[in-house]
């Protein structure tokens, strides 16, 4: 059987897809790993991608064309890519971003990991591009109706996509869950951080963005309750923003004075040492397919307080504390009840130790193997 994977528009730091870029890397390199017998793994990459995309079980083909270029994409992913699979006479072709030629030529298989641009349309209209979101939605809608299997990375895509299509119930059995691996971390990046947390004053650690459903907002209104509520309160430390002003502009000046912002952290172990030694990690995203930051914070043995919002409580189940993200005086005490009690702060490291066992990639490589080559 020949198993072919586009990552043609794959392109590490383009684009508002990482997420998907780093799952489609691991679950390449897995399945690579555990290929056998008569199976082949065929890549479509592209120059940018080739030492991601390419290695032990697969063969990497780089396409011809530019990834980059917006005009090329559309045509790829609408007609060009079957001529590919026609020509490599493909058994099944896997899509990691979820959308699908018109008509595909062979067995498909599509991974849906969130149905965000709807969300969007509907809670923050004219933020962005109507033209483009538009047509997002509807190759998105189009492919999830027509494709052969559908994978989704939680049970709370699953549920939004049986919501929102009513085509989709009626195929329901073709829709499969399979929540994402999750990447074991290196010891030596785990000691430092532990290490680092002994030694660096002590914080709380958040992460967001200045996309609205990653809550920057609610993060600084939450601190600033926390600040004003509590006797000795520590600092917060956001990766994701440059500034207070602009995402808080009313808040208290002396509870902005104790924030400290980042931009942007290129090297990965560098954002692990960063919540790795911090003494809380608050991640209040409003909307999230799977949501990695909070189990690498489990994996760091850094106890969580996590929304409770989309499928964060599928994921963090009874490792973190959940909290409703609009509500900043809920937050504060949940931050609250992990600094002060050393016993339940202890649990939930445990609880966030054995949560991450589930996410293992051998669990998900033998998953997806069940569905791409049945």
């Amino acid at each position: 059987m020949r198993l072919v994977i586009d990552c043609f528009k794959l392109v590490k730091g383009q684009g508002k897809s990482l997420g998907i870029y780093n799952l489609t890397k691991s679950l390449v390199k897995h399945l690579g790993e555990n290929n056998s017998g008569n199976r082949e793994i065929v890549v479509l990459g592209n120059k940018y991608n080739r030492q991601d995309f390419s290695g032990k079980g697969v063969r990497f083909l780089e396409m011809k064309g530019n990834p980059l270029n917006k005009k090329f994409d559309v045509w790829w992913e609408l007609v060009y890519v079957n001529r590919i699979l026609g020509i490599l006479k493909a058994d099944r072709v896997l899509f990691p971003r979820g959308f699908r030629p018109l008509k595909c030529v062979v067995p498909d298989t599509v991974i849906v990991h969130d149905l965000i641009p709807f969300y969007y349309n509907e809670r923050f209209p004219g933020y962005l591009n109507k033209v483009e979101n538009a047509y997002i939605m509807e190759r998105l809608k189009k492919s999830i109706l027509k494709a052969d299997s559908v994978i989704t990375v939680s049970e709370y895509t699953k549920r939004d996509i049986l919501r929102r299509f009513s085509g989709a119930k009626a195929r329901q059995d073709s829709i499969y869950v399979i929540q994402n691996g999750v990447n074991d971390m290196e010891p030596e990046v785990v000691e430092a951080a532990r290490a680092e947390r002994k030694t660096a004053k002590a914080y709380i650690s958040a992460i967001t963005s200045p996309l609205p459903h990653k809550n920057a907002t609610g993060i600084l209104k939450a601190y600033e309750h926390y600040y004003r509520n509590t006797e000795n309160p520590l600092p917060l430390m956001i990766v994701g923003i440059d500034e207070t002003e602009e995402y808080y502009p009313e808040m208290d000046p002396e509870a902005a004075q104790h924030v400290g912002c980042i931009s942007y952290m290129k090297q990965y172990d560098h954002v692990c040492k960063f919540i790795g030694a911090s003494r809380v990690f608050l991640f209040l995203s409003t909307a999230e397919g799977f949501g990695f930051p909070p189990v690498e914070a489990m994996q760091l043995g850094v106890p969580v307080v996590c929304s409770d919002a989309w499928s964060l409580p599928e994921i963090c189940k009874d490792a973190a504390v959940m909290v409703d993200p609009g509500d900043p005086e809920a937050v504060s005490d949940a931050l609250n009840s992990v600094l002060e009690d050393e016993h339940k702060a202890s649990d939930l490291i445990n609880r966030g130790s054995a949560n991450v066992l589930r996410f293992s990639w051998k669990s998900r490589t033998e998953l997806y193997q069940k569905v791409l080559f049945k």
